[in-house]
């Protein structure tokens, strides 16, 4: 019997990657661990029955990722905990099959670069249609932390560098889970484009924002609350992932004003502070 715990975190849209396959993420704090455990025999078996994870992913993630002579001879226990809320646009699905993507190759191909362990939980990703593109930028911000620029399409990491650590996110998640069409992104692809050359350069908050006004003229969102949360102090804000959150990134100093654009809304508001903190994991 082995067991091996991974840890990781979540993250927030710079650049949406829908409309051009390349995009730009935020590590945040939220977390989420996952703890795989072998025994002789076969079959997965999912620990935590009762949350709302996607237990389709995961077993393609587990597919994808454990040889099939492995699968043949052992039974594979999985539980997972995350303090990301699912199907608001924050990474919650990446982070998923990131991490057991992560714990898998501990125990069974300890020798797996980062790049291959990511690229597993991305074709499982796309093989369980919980992402158009794999999501590959996402899932580097989940891993690495900091701010990453990717092109999704060439599964490629074009820039990953650490935030400043004095930053928060602050995520409004909306009574009504109800998203936009995402498929609508692509009549912006130029847009989308400039705002991905934008964050190639550094230039992440401007990104963002431009990112934030596309995505959320398209997605159903009222774009006129991105210009509140700048004018109240936010560095950049946007609709995070395909929506229905929308997140800020503040200074420490201005959470209370930003925050204060979300309270007249109905749904709750969340602060992580930003990530930066490589995934990790560990046989226990």
């Amino acid at each position: 019997m082995r067991k091996a715990k991974a840890s990781m975190h979540g993250a927030v849209s710079i650049v949406n990657a829908i409309a051009t396959g390349k995009g730009s993420t935020l590590g945040i704090a939220l977390g989420i661990e996952a703890v795989v455990e072998t025994e002789p025999g076969k079959g997965i078996i999912f620990e935590n029955r009762e949350s709302n994870l996607s237990s389709r992913l995961i077993r393609n993630v587990v597919e994808t990722s454990v040889p099939k002579s492995e699968l043949e001879k052992n039974k594979i226990i999985i539980s997972v905990k995350s303090e990301i809320p699912s199907g608001y646009g924050l990474k919650s699905s990446s982070a998923i099959s990131s991490i057991i993507s992560l714990a898998c190759a501990k125990l069974f191909k300890p020798k797996a670069t980062d790049l291959e362990i990511l690229k597993d939980g991305v074709h499982a990703s796309i093989e369980s249609k919980v992402s158009i593109t794999g999501a590959f930028d996402d899932a580097c911000a989940c891993y690495f932390g900091g701010f990453v620029v990717t092109d999704n399409l060439n599964i490629k990491i074009i820039k990953s560098e650490k935030a400043p650590e004095d930053l928060s996110a602050i995520i409004f998640i909306p009574k009504s889970r109800r998203r936009g069409n995402v498929k609508k992104l692509k009549t912006l692809e130029g847009v989308f484009s400039q705002a991905w050359d934008l964050a190639n350069k550094s230039d992440y908050w401007n990104a963002m924002i431009l990112n934030g006004l596309a995505t959320s003229a398209i997605l159903g969102s009222d774009p006129k609350i991105i210009t509140d949360l700048i004018d109240g102090g936010a560095l950049g804000a946007s609709v995070s992932g395909n929506g229905p959150s929308i997140a800020a990134v503040v200074k420490n100093d201005k959470i209370s004003s930003v925050k204060k654009v979300f309270s007249s809304l109905e749904g709750e508001t969340i602060v992580s502070p930003i990530n930066n903190r490589k995934a990790e994991v560990y046989e226990m």
